[in-house]
């Protein structure tokens, strides 16, 4: 008997990826992938709730298969059941809604309980309210792999969201998956893949990371820090879950990437072509949130690169480089001692509006504050007119934080103030002929202006001067 058993190998089992098991939700109304491995040639057969007739599928030479099911907008919890010669698995409680993949370096990271001694505004009240069976989490574990992975290898199984499971998931996305499932009255699944300290190279493919920058491969196969190793991270952490049908993605990094604006306005929009691309989805959403103010060491210097107002310039202009985007902006939220600002259901709201407004129809929910449009010489001084301030401009009490400067480029603090609930007037004694102004446009700063809708306006500059024209700063 032995010796047969050694002639005639027992078939393998279907094995399925992490992502896809009981308990998950699948994108509602649609078509999703299910795909898994097997013995070559392997027939796999799939019943499904839902639908009346059996689905068949086939592992190629390789052992992968493959298949696609469309899913309804039944709030039921489903079933599937997959069947080989050598298998019967059944996947439970599985419902159709939407799925948000989250991503990011640390304010992604960050949980509901916080870090340590760097607080989750709201966070007590939000966990003690989360258990939700319409609410789904799946986490990844932060870890890099030189080379692209099938599965993860590291993972929090899908579960429905409670106390214990979201204390230790990401605020940002909790809150904004939470409010999304209450206003749509539809189950939703979270998707957190996150790594503190994490550079965008880490989460681009090779192929595409090579075509912008020089890549050291020794490196990436003998990697000691995987958030700052190119690839690796979308080797462990985002290849694994493709073909998994999502809605869009929530993306929050930035800081690590700080010192080379230009650069990020490259490989982010890189990133998402290759990310949509890989998924077959050309234009799922992305939103991401503009880094909020933060000392960064107290590095104030004002045409230094490293003044982090060029990098939230950077993430502004990339609306307008990545189609069907939208950005949260966090100006108004720093925290000037922690780069981990604690408002983190605040950076929720803004990115749920633009899910709301630009993915699910509520065009009369505002999503963007004012962005600076053009500006006008006028007694001295400067009017500035902006774009997205639909029903006027607002602020708490004074307006701050503006600069204005003349041909010399020296630009001088300035006295600026709302005018006609629409306009910001902008004006120095010490400069007679103004030709530009900037707002905000240091690390660490308090956003003042506002739309009347209370979204705030993102740090801005009405010159387009280079770091080599050694723009001043005096008081």
């Amino acid at each position: 008997m032995l010796c047969l058993l050694l002639i005639h190998p027992a078939q393998a089992e279907i094995k399925l990826p992490a992502i896809v098991s009981s308990n998950m939700v699948l994108q509602r109304d649609t078509t999703v992938q299910l795909w898994g491995w097997a013995d070559a040639k392997e027939k796999i057969r799939i019943t499904a709730s839902w639908l009346e007739d059996e689905i068949t599928s086939r592992a190629d030479a390789a052992g992968n298969w493959q298949t696609t099911v469309r899913t309804t907008n039944s709030k039921k919890p489903q079933t599937i059941r997959l069947q080989s010669g050598d298998s019967d698995i059944l996947l439970e409680n599985i419902l159709f809604g939407e799925v948000w993949l989250c991503s990011g370096q640390s304010n992604m990271q960050q949980s509901l309980l916080g870090y340590r001694g760097q607080p989750t505004y709201g966070s007590s009240m939000a966990i003690a309210r989360s258990g939700n069976p319409n609410l789904r989490l799946f986490s990844v574990d932060r870890l890099g792999s030189s080379t692209p992975l099938e599965d993860v290898k590291g993972y929090t199984r899908w579960q429905e969201s409670d106390p214990k499971l979201a204390a230790d998931f990401s605020a940002v996305a909790y809150f904004f998956g939470q409010q999304l499932q209450e206003i749509l009255d539809v189950p939703v699944g979270l998707i957190h893949t996150s790594y503190g300290g994490s550079r965008v190279q880490a989460w681009i493919s090779k192929e595409v990371l090579e075509k912008h920058e020089e890549i050291n491969q020794d490196e990436i196969d003998d990697f000691e820090r995987p958030n700052r190793t190119p690839t690796v991270l979308f080797n462990a952490m985002i290849n694994p879950l493709i073909p998994f049908t999502i809605k869009g993605v929530l993306w929050y990094q930035g800081e690590a990437n700080r010192s080379d604006p230009e650069g990020y306005k490259t490989l982010l929009p890189a990133m998402v072509r290759d990310w949509r691309s890989r998924w077959g989805n050309a234009a799922f959403p992305f939103y991401f949130v503009q880094i909020a103010p933060f000392t960064y060491e107290g590095n104030t210097d004002y045409h230094d690169v490293k003044n982090s107002a060029f990098i939230r310039e950077a993430q502004l202009q990339c609306v307008e480089l990545i189609p069907n985007s939208g950005i949260a902006i966090a100006l108004d939220v720093g925290d000037e001692g922690s780069i981990h600002p604690p408002k983190k259901k605040e950076v929720a709201d803004r990115l749920l509006l633009n899910a709301l407004h630009r993915t699910y129809g509520f065009t009369s929910v505002d999503c963007m504050g004012p962005v600076f449009d053009t500006q006008e010489l006028k007694d001295g001084g400067l009017l500035l007119k902006f774009e997205h301030a639909e029903t006027g401009l607002y602020a708490f009490g004074e307006l701050k934080g503006f600069e204005i400067a003349g041909d010399d480029k020296v630009f001088y603090p300035a006295e600026a103030e709302i005018v006609e609930r629409r306009y910001v007037y902008v004006k120095s004694e010490k400069v007679s002929k103004p030709v530009a102004v900037r707002y905000a446009w240091r690390n660490w700063v308090e956003g003042t202006l506002y739309d009347a809708n209370l979204l705030p306006a993102s740090s801005f500059r009405t010159d387009n001067w280079s770091l080599e024209d050694q723009v001043e700063l005096r008081q």
